[in-house]
């Protein structure tokens, strides 16, 4: 008797972006349509943001805070509730606004009398000039008021974010939600007890859709993507949601956070709302699986696949030999069935580079799968996402690209690699040019000799608009340690040549990594002040190392000089390891002082100041000569 064929629906949890779809599930329903697999998606992130942000929604809200004594309300909740009225007027225009449905409504929203204003708005007076001007006029001058309209847009909505904080669960967030529950989290046990408590406002909502999904497409296979610990809780959510529906529908865990911290996974109790949790790229675990709920295949011959048979208790790990399918045989993405037109455009951060991540609806893609390089320390090296290097021809690429374009109407692309390899970029550079293409596109690269001032003005010209790649720890003796290949010197040059061809540049930029000294994070500072000030850098964001048992130095910590923390008995997540430095530093202080540094310096403020006014303790005086960027890039 023949089986029916698999229907997939693969999902997007929240919470991941608001202004794209986040690219897992375009991938996948790209590539199971190119094998006939019948497949569609569904961004239920995007889908619960805009729900909870509606009049219906707000009404929601304002019935659990009825339910809160007005003794027992934060200051952010009783102000929502008292211009309640205010809110519900407005939030339907806005959403509108931020989607690029009614641009007009900018003139009122600038006017600061439309929008009803709330602790967020504290962030503008930050900004006001000596002469008690215009706040925000060094950021958009006269002519940027749909940008600053979108800021304030953007602040109203954070306000509200607050609101269902505090007045529905504490652990939401735009982005991060409830992401404690699951980060390097040993125990299934936080989460369960979560998932076992009465389901609250977003619980319910997120439920519905996810109900209304399943009976619109009526899907056999459901997919959920969890690229990050901020979608863990709300991917369990919605497995509940279909298991309490149809226990006959295949529930299946993959995605970023399962690819890092899932690896050694003994909890059963997690295949109480999975029927499978698959590692590593998708493609090949996925067909394999749907010949096995065709009949086609034995459960014997599972790839990369965490199970748990019927009628036993124990985490069961299949893994037939088979090989991974080629990069360039995965197939385009599509982005079909995903409302693109509902993406919010937000501007939470003024910067020009910075505000790529959140502002405007991007077309994600790669270049190639894994890292070139994939020596850094730091880094996951150990694993498939980094470790299985392998780049699709140019002529692929921009086929895939032309395809995108025709079916979103969209001619910006993010490319979305670990590091994008310069030999590709520039025969992607020249493909784009032979076929007389434009597009605008941005991504990541490692700050090497090879992107010479010649290629970065090629880039520029294929619609190169910003790139972003890792400084870490701006030291030549800790870049040598943590084998990044790349020196202080050679940054500035290859960043300044971007800069100089019009490119914007974000350097990620790390503090507290094994042996950093006080000295060594004062003389870093000094030399991301210089990059600013110079003009190589626009953008950056200091990031607290943390050590991974999947990097070189989980694996090895003696050569670094640390010695690792042990591990509780782990069943569920494993990934972050803590770690003794003999240093001693108090690397959380002094990261303070950084993150308040380099967010004015990407407003401008601060470039001439001594580096040690950041800190609230004496630290050493910088050790880098006060010209040492200059020199380097006039040296060129």
């Amino acid at each position: 008797m023949p089986t029916t064929p698999t229907r997939v629906l693969s999902v997007i949890a929240p919470m991941t972006q608001l202004n794209t779809p986040y690219p897992s599930t375009a991938y996948l329903t790209g590539f199971l349509r190119s094998r006939g697999v019948a497949a569609v998606q569904e961004d239920l992130a995007l889908a619960l943001v805009l729900e909870l942000l509606s009049a219906k929604g707000l009404r929601a809200v304002r019935e659990c805070i009825e339910a809160i004594a007005p003794k027992q309300r934060s200051a952010n909740v009783a102000a929502f509730a008292q211009r309640f009225d205010d809110y519900l007027g407005t939030i339907e225009p806005v959403i509108a606004f931020l989607q690029g449905r009614d641009a007009t409504l900018m003139h009122r929203i600038v006017g600061r009398a439309f929008l009803p204003e709330g602790a967020r708005f504290a962030s503008l007076e930050a900004y006001v000039d000596e002469d008690g001007g215009d706040p925000m006029a060094w950021a958009f001058g006269a002519l940027g008021t749909h940008d600053r309209a979108r800021h304030l847009a953007t602040l109203y909505l954070n306000d509200i974010a607050d609101v269902l904080r505090e007045a529905v669960d504490a652990r939401f967030e735009f982005v991060r939600y409830a992401e404690q529950l699951s980060t390097s989290q040993p125990s299934f046990d936080p989460l369960a007890e979560a998932l076992a408590a009465p389901p609250n406002l977003i619980d319910r909502t997120l439920q519905a859709l996810t109900l209304d999904a399943v009976e619109r497409h009526a899907p056999t296979l459901v997919l959920i993507s969890v690229p990050f610990p901020g979608a863990v809780y709300a991917a369990f959510r919605i497995a509940q949601a279909i298991k309490a529906h149809d226990p006959r529908i295949v529930t299946v865990l993959g995605g970023g956070f399962v690819n890092t911290e899932l690896r050694e996974l003994a909890e059963p109790r997690v295949f109480d709302f999975f029927d499978c949790v698959t590692l590593d790229a998708g493609e090949r675990p996925l067909l394999a699986l749907i010949e096995h709920l065709e009949g086609r295949r034995s459960a014997e011959r599972l790839v990369r696949t965490f199970m748990r048979p019927a009628g036993s208790p124990q985490v069961r790990y299949v893994n037939f030999p088979e090989p991974d399918v080629p990069f360039d045989e995965t197939g385009t993405p599509t982005w079909d069935g995903l409302p693109l037109q509902r993406y919010l455009s937000l501007l939470d951060m003024l910067n020009p580079m910075h505000r790529l991540w959140s502002d405007g609806r991007w077309n994600k893609l790669t270049v190639a799968h894994g890292c070139y390089w994939k020596k850094c320390s730091f880094c996951d090296t150990s694993l498939d996402y980094i470790s299985r290097y392998e780049a699709a021809n140019a002529q692929t690429l921009v086929d895939r690209i032309e395809a995108i374009v025709a079916e979103t109407g969209q001619t910006g692309f993010h490319f979305v690699d670990e590091a994008a390899p310069p030999k590709a970029l520039r025969a992607l550079a020249q493909e784009l040019k032979k076929r007389r293409l434009a597009i605008s596109w941005w991504g990541n690269i490692r700050f090497e000799k090879s992107f010479t001032p010649q290629l970065c003005e090629e880039l520029a010209e294929s619609g190169c608009i910003a790139i972003s790649g890792g400084l870490e720890v701006a030291s030549d003796r800790l870049l040598t340690l943590m084998k990044k290949g790349v020196s202080v010197e050679q940054v500035a040059r290859v960043t300044r040549g971007f800069s100089d061809a019009g490119i914007l540049v974000h350097a990620y930029l790390m503090y507290g990594f094994p042996t950093q000294t006080v000295h060594d994070t004062v003389d870093a500072l000094e030399y991301v002040r210089q990059l600013f000030a110079a003009g190589c850098i626009q953008s950056g964001f200091f990031h607290r190392f943390a050590c991974t048992v999947h990097s070189p130095v989980g694996k090895d910590p003696a050569a670094y000089g640390v010695t690792l923390l042990p591990l509780p008995p782990t069943t569920f997540a494993k990934n972050d390891v803590g770690f003794v430095d003999p240093t001693g530093v108090d690397h959380d202080r002094l990261g303070l002082a950084l993150k308040k540094a380099i967010y004015n310096y990407m407003h401008g403020i601060g470039l001439d100041a001594d580096v040690r006014s950041w800190f609230d303790m004496n630290v050493p005086k910088p050790r880098v000569a006060r010209q040492f960027i200059e020199r380097a890039v006039s040296a060129r």
